[in-house]
């Protein structure tokens, strides 16, 4: 009758799968948006509207230029949504059963704010080294262009921290 028993790793799996297909894909498939909305964060004067923002990076880079940055998103958001709605599950029962059944019914609300806050912490650190990449490679010139020549960069310009300076900002986000 179900796919797979409530709780076992097959579970577990099945969640962490729903979560690479839902965020990962979903925050791909935005990447020229967020890529015009990073560049209007940094540079306001260059990109003075959506449209306006659009308009110059196609004028600039391309119909292609506008897809900068989805490796690191597709792997980054992937990650973080195998993260959140698998640990989420495993937080929901490790929780409910340290409350006991009539408690974890009681305090259910709680018991889910607990563990979707739980499994966020570390889908962001799973997040954190590509967001970083992918904000560079969107905002930065000359920079690099793909995943492939930023991380390398990155990591000769500032070691592992270059990749965990955004991991704060997500937490609060």
């Amino acid at each position: 009758e179900y796919s797979c028993e409530y709780g076992s790793l097959k579970f577990y799996a099945l969640c962490g799968v729903g979560g690479v297909l839902s965020c990962g894909l979903t925050h791909t498939g935005v990447v020229p948006l967020d890529l015009v909305k990073c560049r209007m964060q940094v540079d306001p004067q260059k990109y003075k509207s959506i449209f306006n923002g659009f308009s110059v990076t196609i004028n600039e880079d391309g119909v292609r230029g506008l897809a900068k940055g989805w490796a690191p998103t597709f792997i980054g958001y992937s990650m973080q949504g195998l993260c959140k709605f698998g640990f989420y599950e495993v937080f929901k029962i490790l929780y409910g059963n340290m409350l006991g059944e009539e408690n974890a019914y009681l305090w259910r609300t709680s018991l889910y704010l607990a563990a979707s806050a739980s499994a966020e912490f570390f889908a962001d650190i799973a997040l954190a080294p590509m967001e970083a990449a992918k904000v560079r490679i969107q905002t930065q010139p000359g920079y690099a262009n793909t995943l492939r020549q930023a991380l390398p960069k990155m990591f000769a310009e500032e070691g592992v921290w270059a990749f965990y300076k955004g991991v704060a900002p997500l937490w609060m986000r």
